[in-house]
């Protein structure tokens, strides 16, 4: 049986032709603004420790910042993680970078030099704390670290400050009950496989490369960090109450996992930079952040938690001015 179609007016198609160009121009003006030449010039972008998440992110937020402002030269430099990036901003040795919200609180709270010029420009995506073991430890909590041979992260790194926190919360002190050692995840995967220390401590996005290729070689398994672990740390007030339960889902690392969630901690992390920062240049790196979010996302996972509804609370921080005109312009 043959279907009548109904038919149109002319009208009628050049109204719908009309109304799907402005659809079009409005989402080219969301994600590029039209006629406006792009910003140029150079910026440091403080990122972490190589294999992790804050590096890989760095990258691929530079290739895509590379095709919205050409003329954008985008400096990239390695840190020790949260605690140096927020200090490197502060001072001006960097211009923008990406920081755990209890490094950011922690600083603030400490009054320390420039903690008045910082600035937020999107909540990016939440590092999970992970605690890694070998397979065949017999450590199954935080309590059994004692006397152990524990890697705390490097001294500036937002996993020193979590740690640090999380091991008094289980009474035990990072400095007499544990033999510390200052190993990140670009190093601390291999001194596990080899023997050389217990256990480590990592506060990052999932999955982060260092643990996938540690997987692979030769398998861990994680400790679970108990809800017992928040409240305690919650009572503490101050940056521990960016805290938050939460678990490590299955398919995080499937192969040591095995369909099973971990309990454990999470903090969100912020996209910051300073009061002084070119808002203009600031407005096209937030829309930059939030349209690259699937690109950047099929290589970095934790990039697809970025989300236009969120990334506008980047508390303990108020927002730039160049984030705060973006989301305005947004805003339905």
């Amino acid at each position: 049986m043959s279907k009548v179609f109904p038919r149109f007016s002319r009208r009628r198609a050049v109204q719908g032709a009309a109304a799907g160009v402005v659809a079009v121009g409005l989402l080219l003006w969301w994600l590029l603004p039209l006629g406006e030449k792009p910003p140029t010039g150079t910026i440091v972008f403080s990122t972490g420790t190589p294999r992790g998440v804050y590096q890989e992110y760095g990258e691929r937020l530079r290739t895509e910042l590379g095709r919205d402002m050409p003329g954008l030269t985008v400096k990239l430099l390695n840190s020790a993680g949260s605690q140096e990036n927020v200090q490197r901003v502060a001072d001006g040795k960097a211009d923008f970078t990406i920081a755990a919200a209890d490094a950011v609180e922690t600083y603030e709270a400490q009054d320390r030099s420039g903690a008045g010029r910082l600035r937020g420009v999107a909540r990016l995506y939440d590092d999970y704390l992970q605690l890694i073991v070998p397979r065949d430890s017999a450590i199954t909590s935080v309590a059994g670290l004692r006397h152990k041979r524990v890697a705390i992260g490097l001294a500036d790194s937002g996993v020193r400050l979590i740690a640090n926190r999380v091991l008094r919360a289980a009474h035990i002190d990072p400095r007499k009950d544990i033999t510390p050692s200052s190993d990140g995840i670009d190093t601390g995967p291999a001194r596990l496989a080899q023997g050389r220390i217990d256990a480590f401590f990592w506060s990052g996005g999932l999955p982060t490369k260092g643990l996938v290729e540690l997987a692979q070689r030769t398998g861990f398994k994680f400790v679970p960090i108990g809800g017992d672990i928040v409240t305690r740390l919650h009572a503490e007030g101050g940056a521990a109450r960016y805290y938050r339960a939460t678990s490590i889902p299955e398919s995080a690392y499937p192969s040591v996992q095995h369909g099973s969630t971990v309990p454990t901690i999470a903090v969100s992390n912020v996209l910051m930079t300073r009061t002084d920062m070119d808002p203009r240049l600031t407005e096209w790196l937030t829309r930059t952040v939030i349209k690259s979010r699937d690109d950047i996302g099929a290589h970095v996972h934790s990039a697809q938690l970025v989300d236009l509804r969120t990334a506008v609370y980047t508390d303990p921080l108020p927002l730039q001015e160049g984030a705060r005109r973006y989301y305005r312009s947004v805003k339905p």
